[in-house]
């Protein structure tokens, strides 16, 4: 994912959700629970998809430090 778009952790750190309880929070900013409920649920079709799954597993590892220099 992350090597096939180099663009995908900025995108983290400037898409806005466009639905649900999180809508327009900052894929960044989605609390942990949310992206589990994804996880177990199944993450939406498409570029949202990538980026919740992506935004997932940066913070299952613990890595979101990486996107502390591109949010500002």
């Amino acid at each position: 994912m992350l090597a096939g778009d180099p663009t995908i952790l900025q995108d983290l750190v400037r898409v806005k959700m466009p639905f649900g309880k999180y809508k327009d929070r900052l894929i960044c900013d989605l609390p942990i629970a949310y992206l589990e409920w994804f996880a177990r649920k199944g993450f939406p079709k498409g570029r949202l998809g990538i980026l919740l799954e992506t935004m997932y597993e940066i913070q299952l590892n613990g890595l979101s430090h990486l996107l502390i220099t591109l949010k500002k």
